[in-house]
């Protein structure tokens, strides 16, 4: 394999600053990783260079806060912007992806969320990864400390309370289970480069 780096973008939108902390623990997470390198790219503004970005990375990892059961509104008007980039003989084909959500519950509908996130990167061509831990929390000697405690394997969750600053929430367990995403979508992307590099 060559020595450039495999480069993870997390391209996310933040209302309150809770999914932002999630995504610098994913991007933190992908860092981690030695060979890799990780991008936060916000998506509040669709800038040529956002897009630029995009375009460099090996794979993208997506967030967005859940709001009334699907991703933020900010983060649907750049899926739908994005259709420039699918109408461009899918141009992030063979991409990694990923993805991850917070919401103020526990449950909160955050899975439909990632669904969402899920079926855009793949009608990009992209390749998706979930999460490879078991669920925390799920027996009376677990604890609230466990990774992934609210039991996703489709992406990363993350709980938020509503009367927290995103300085308090989400809490450490959650962001280290972002983390955990961001480490195994890095390990993958190698992976996937050294493999095509010797097709």
């Amino acid at each position: 394999m060559s020595n450039t780096p495999a480069r993870i973008a997390v391209a996310y939108h933040s209302g309150y600053g809770h999914t932002a902390r999630q995504a610098e623990a994913v991007a933190a997470g992908a860092s981690s990783v030695s060979g890799a390198v990780a991008d936060l790219v916000p998506l509040d503004e669709l800038t040529d260079e956002v897009w630029d970005r995009l375009a460099a990375a090996d794979a993208i990892i997506f967030g967005a806060p859940t709001y009334m059961g699907s991703p933020s509104a900010v983060f649907k008007a750049f899926a739908e912007a994005s259709v420039k980039v699918w109408a461009a003989d899918l141009g992030w084909r063979d991409k990694i992806a990923a993805g991850f959500t917070n919401s103020k519950a526990m449950s909160g509908d955050k899975l439909n969320s990632l669904v969402d996130l899920a079926v855009f990167a793949t009608q990009h061509g992209m390749i998706w990864v979930g999460l490879d831990l078991y669920p925390g929390w799920a027996e009376s000697t677990a604890s609230i400390e466990d990774l992934n405690r609210l039991g996703s394997w489709l992406g990363a969750m993350a709980q938020s309370d509503a009367d927290l600053s995103a300085e308090k929430a989400p809490p450490a367990t959650d962001l280290r289970t972002a983390a955990a995403l961001g480490a195994r979508v890095a390990t993958v992307t190698l992976r996937h480069l050294r493999g095509a590099l010797a097709a």
